[in-house]
């Protein structure tokens, strides 16, 4: 796929599914700005690029916080020169039971892993509608369509991040942007490595047809995908990368 021309802005940029959307939409030739709340980390991976001869730069970022946000979708426009791709994969999650959610816990992630998709998504789509083009990637989960143990809060982010894709999708399409989300499964990544305990592991892996755990540059791929040209008939659509997770039922030949 060819991005040159491009210009991306993807938050959670700084590790795991972000990080490596940032390297490979800055690979296919896209102008990257790479946000993130840990804005060390953002730098390095701007850094990453910038050495390979690419245009990147980095963003101190909290999703939550609106003034960051519209500030953040500002300067990636002035510096960069305007802005067609956002991949939105910043996010939280905690592994929790219902009952032990805490109120604090419950607005945190709710705040960040919706809120935080509603605030990038509404300033980025207001550049987009400018010039007629955009291309939006929300980053879901398969814990909005199955009701997993530990998943209240996150579960219901994400259910909340399926919806809101598909609303924007609808409102958006007149104005050339299309909306879309991923729904990855289990991924190692450093926030799922801190939300799966050893037993979480074993009893996810079971139930995955692949027998295994995704990696960051497979849910990258598919991010890609959405943000390029071949998609451009393709929105609010929820694309599961999850081994057949979400597909499997009764599995009698597993051990």
């Amino acid at each position: 796929m060819d991005f040159a021309g491009k210009i991306a802005l993807v938050t959670g940029g700084a590790s795991g599914i972000g990080r490596e959307v940032a390297r490979q939409l800055s690979a296919a030739g896209a102008a990257v700005a790479v946000a993130d709340i840990n804005i060390e980390g953002a730098e390095a991976v701007a850094a990453e690029l910038v050495a390979t001869g690419a245009k990147a730069i980095a963003i101190a970022l909290d999703v939550a916080d609106a003034d960051q946000v519209n500030a953040g979708v500002a300067r990636t426009c002035h510096e960069l020169g305007g802005l067609h791709i956002l991949v939105h994969s910043a996010g939280i999650g905690v592994e929790r039971g219902f009952l032990e959610t805490s109120e604090e816990e419950w607005r945190r992630i709710i705040n960040v892993d919706l809120t935080g998709t509603f605030l990038c998504g509404q300033a980025a789509a207001r550049e987009m509608v400018k010039g007629g083009y955009g291309r939006i990637v929300n980053i879901a989960s398969t814990a909005a369509f199955r009701g997993g143990t530990g998943r209240a809060a996150y579960g219901a982010a994400k259910g909340g991040v399926v919806t809101l894709t598909r609303v924007m999708a609808v409102e958006l399409a007149p104005h050339g942007v299309t909306v879309n989300a991923l729904a990855p499964g289990a991924i190692d990544t450093e926030l799922v490595a801190k939300m799966h305990s050893t037993k979480t592991r074993q009893v996810y892996t079971r139930a995955i047809p692949e027998d295994r755990y995704g990696t960051p540059a497979e849910v990258a791929s598919a991010a890609l995908y959405l943000a390029s040209e071949a998609a451009r008939y393709v929105t609010g659509h929820i694309m599961s990368v999850d081994g057949g997770f979400l597909a499997a039922g009764l599995m009698l030949d597993k051990d």
